[in-house]
């Protein structure tokens, strides 16, 4: 794509990020970091578990993105007894008609919440994280494809463990990044009284992109330029992780997928047409934290897989700058960085 339309393009990437986040931000007091990566888990198309205690707003977080996006939006309660077929919809005998038919289920929305999927059956798991994976649905011998865009955020109580079915791995590899909201400072707590004291801004939050221009916003975002250095680092980094002795499983090449598309889609909101190694580094814990497994020795030392991974990013050299406006197929970022450097 030629540098001036790649600009073109990658400046509406930005001027529709900056709307979304002042519209989210009138209902959610700070979670600036939190807003950002889920924007960058919208133009990847990719999925969020939001693992926090309950009350910090994730559900507003959700509900708040599909307002601002002019989305459909479902909320799926996770309980043991919660069945496949009660996200996907069933096929029903309609007497009145004397036919079958379709009852769609909440994953037939643009924007899904998921809340304590770790309370449900690992059968109904599967269900949902098979949706993710393939956006569509099989029905007995129908596949129905899901609406686009479609995000699913996917919450866990890391502190609660009675009654519950921990994702596996293999599971966990399917979300492209997982979210720790964090508790408020307290002048954004004592905002928080002020604003609900006596309104509700969910209710006056108005769509501010329609869900067609975020598709093309999608295309955009898979324009923006890795250099060969930066691919370098990134798979550096990536393979980082499954040589250190902390870190049991490593990984895998699709977090290396993950990691490249999400750094591309961090640039493009910031309104850089090329990935930085900043970003890289920035959005890692987000991506790789979770499809990390801690070796036994690393847990019972009390390592987090936090720290094992801050250790893994500091350890990878990053390449100079030299080497970023170097490389074949990069003449449009070492143009674009040279007249942002002028």
């Amino acid at each position: 794509m030629p540098a001036a339309i790649l600009e073109q393009a990658i400046a509406q990437v930005k001027r529709v990020a900056d709307l979304l986040r002042a519209a989210i931000s009138q209902v959610i007091v700070g979670h600036q970091t939190a807003i950002d990566l889920l924007l960058v888990a919208l133009l990847c198309e990719g999925h969020v578990l939001l693992e926090d205690v309950p009350g910090i707003g994730k559900t507003l977080l959700a509900k708040s993105l599909a307002r601002a996006l002019g989305c459909s939006f479902q909320r799926i309660q996770g309980t043991p007894d919660l069945l496949p077929s009660d996200l996907t919809g069933i096929n029903y005998f309609n007497q009145q008609t004397g036919t079958f038919s379709f009852r769609p289920g909440p994953l037939l929305a643009q924007i899904v919440l998921a809340d304590e999927i770790n309370r449900a059956t690992p059968r109904t798991q599967a269900a949902l994280l098979e949706a993710m994976e393939e956006r569509q649905l099989s029905i007995e011998r129908e596949t129905i494809p899901l609406p686009r865009p479609f995000l699913v955020l996917a919450t866990q109580n890391p502190v609660e463990l009675e009654g519950t079915f921990p994702l596996p791995e293999a599971q966990l590899d399917r979300f492209l990044l997982r979210l720790r909201l964090g508790y408020p400072s307290i002048e954004e707590e004592r905002t928080i009284l002020r604003r609900f004291r006596s309104e509700q801004p969910l209710q006056a939050l108005e769509p501010v992109v329609e869900a067609e221009e975020v598709l093309a916003l999608q295309q955009a975002v898979q324009r923006v330029v890795v250099t060969e250095a930066v691919e370098t680092y990134l798979l550096a980094l990536v393979r980082a992780t499954r040589s250190q002795q902390n870190i049991e499983l490593g990984a895998s090449p699709r977090a290396a997928l993950a990691l490249e598309h999400a750094s591309q889609a961090l640039a493009a909101i910031e309104g850089r047409t090329f990935v930085r190694p900043d970003e890289v580094k920035r959005i890692a814990p987000a991506v790789l934290g979770h499809r990390l497994m801690l070796s036994a020795q690393a847990r019972l030392r009390g390592r987090s897989t936090e720290q094992v991974l801050a250790e893994v990013v500091a350890s990878v050299p990053v390449p100079v700058e030299e080497l970023l406006l170097t490389g074949t197929g990069t003449e449009d970022a070492r143009q674009g960085h040279v007249a942002r450097q002028g």
